[in-house]
């Protein structure tokens, strides 16, 4: 049996049409689904980019990020944003001693700047260069006047300069670009299908396609976003400012929400090409296929754009999650057990007869679907000095240490818009203690690190 793994960073579930949108075309996934076991209560295992991939390729829980030490190298301060650690043993090492052809295609570039560690035990991997603030193109190239027709004129301050840093070294590293083959998530799916072709011979094979989009910034060819907002003749929103969304007009933020969904909508198709090729290629015959996302991302529902660790809502924490079995078995089905990304390497142990070479923390998501699996009755993730809850009815989050609670009754609220923290307080309160339970105890506070870091790591 072989295995795929598909990650697509920073997709929300309800930006695809099998979890219930109507307005966007995502027909690969939408297929996919009719193939596939759906779960429809996937939730990150901890946020952001690094932290999920910690757990994707080992198994073991990354919060409540206790061991959490700014990286050299790195400039990103979210908690557990590290490499993986020495003593744990990866997905791909288990599989490439196994005697599996291991593939990593990726241009989430996070995982191989300096003191990073992600591409551990395959013995072929690809960085597809230009991702975001990769350092490749010359940002002496770039118009500056071309940014400032790229930023909302109400964003000011830091949140300005950073968002224009952001901006020149997008626009640097596509200063190659022609066409749509040339831009990141196609580059991404075109070395993938490379991947199969060259290893199309191989006994067994373990790959993974780690594609960055639709991460910000969302620049898509054009046809792309009219799609969704034909005609809009403001400034071009390609990448959020983090925070409340205010600085952005109506007709801005539906744009900037054009600009995601069209990107949404290019994956996909990119996506569709590869699986196509996998299938014509016969290396889906015998392969067990799961397809996910680190997270989604905040467009403005609840007054903030971006991924805000003190918002971790519905747009934020929804992800899709689908496993296609190599037997057919399941397909088409939909299944509310609670899963996270801790699931997916005891899903690919199980599937394949192995032994773990230690305790993992999650659970066979096959088994979980099929009932063998005692379900969650709850799920607990993180984003830096905050933590989410969620059960049958309550969604929780908080500061780690308690303050700034959240509680929101799915029952009657299901898109989080009344916080019943101080009406419900006791219950808000026997929450966190559940929370520091899992846990283990108190979470951490990482405060007087950040208050030491010099401010001027944005700079390009």
């Amino acid at each position: 049996m072989n295995v795929i793994i598909v990650v697509l960073d920073s997709l929300r579930a309800d930006h695809v049409g099998c979890y219930g949108n109507h307005w966007i075309k995502t027909p690969t996934l939408d297929a996919l689904a009719q193939e596939s076991i759906t779960f429809t209560r996937a939730y990150p295992e901890s946020l952001p980019t690094i932290p999920m991939r910690r757990t994707l390729h080992t198994g073991l829980r990354t919060w409540p990020f206790r061991d959490w030490v700014p990286q050299r190298g790195d400039v990103v301060r979210a908690y557990g944003w590290q490499r993986i650690p020495e003593e744990q043993t990866t997905l791909a090492e288990v599989l490439n001693g196994e005697g599996y052809q291991t593939g990593l295609v990726t241009d989430t570039y996070h995982q191989f700047k300096p003191s990073m560690n992600f591409h551990r035990g395959f013995n072929q991997w690809r960085w597809v260069r230009g991702q975001e603030m990769d350092s490749y193109g010359s940002v002496v190239m770039v118009d500056p006047r071309v940014i400032e027709r790229h930023t909302p004129e109400a964003v000011s301050g830091f949140r300005r300069e950073w968002l224009q840093t952001l901006l020149t070294r997008h626009m640097a590293n596509q200063l190659e670009r022609k066409g749509e083959k040339d831009c990141q998530a196609p580059r991404v799916f075109l070395e993938a299908m490379r991947w199969l072709e060259q290893n199309r011979r191989a006994e067994k094979f373990f790959l993974v396609v780690d594609c960055f989009d639709p991460h910000e910034p969302w620049d898509p060819p054009v046809e792309y976003v009219d799609m969704y907002d034909p005609g809009y003749t403001g400034s071009d929103i390609l990448s959020p400012s983090y925070g409340p969304s205010d600085y952005l007009s109506e007709g801005e933020l539906k744009h900037m929400r054009a600009r995601y969904a069209g990107e949404v909508t290019m994956v996909d198709r990119w996506l569709g090409r590869f699986l196509h090729r996998a299938r014509d290629s016969g290396m889906l015959e015998d392969c067990l296929l799961i397809v996910t996302s680190d997270h989604g991302h905040q467009l403005g529902e609840h007054g903030v754009t971006g991924k805000v660790s003190w918002g971790m809502w519905y747009e934020l924490m929804d992800v899709p999650l689908f496993l296609r079995m190599p037997d057919g078995s399941g397909a088409g089905e939909r299944v509310s057990v609670f899963a996270q990304h801790q699931d997916i390497v005891p899903t690919v142990y199980a599937a394949l007869r192995l032994q773990p070479p230690a305790a993992l923390d999650g659970l066979d998501l096959a088994g979980l679907a099929r009932g063998n699996a005692r379900p969650r009755e709850l799920v607990v993730s993180g984003f830096n000095n905050f933590v989410w809850y969620r059960d049958g009815r309550w969604v929780y989050m908080g500061r780690n240490d308690g303050e700034r609670q959240q509680l929101f009754d799915l029952s009657a609220d299901p898109l989080q818009q009344q916080n019943l923290a101080e009406e419900e307080k006791g219950i808000a309160e026997e929450i966190h203690r559940r929370v520091l339970a899992v846990a283990g105890g108190p979470l951490p506070v990482y405060g007087e690190i950040l208050k030491q870091i010099d401010s001027s790591w944005y700079r390009v």
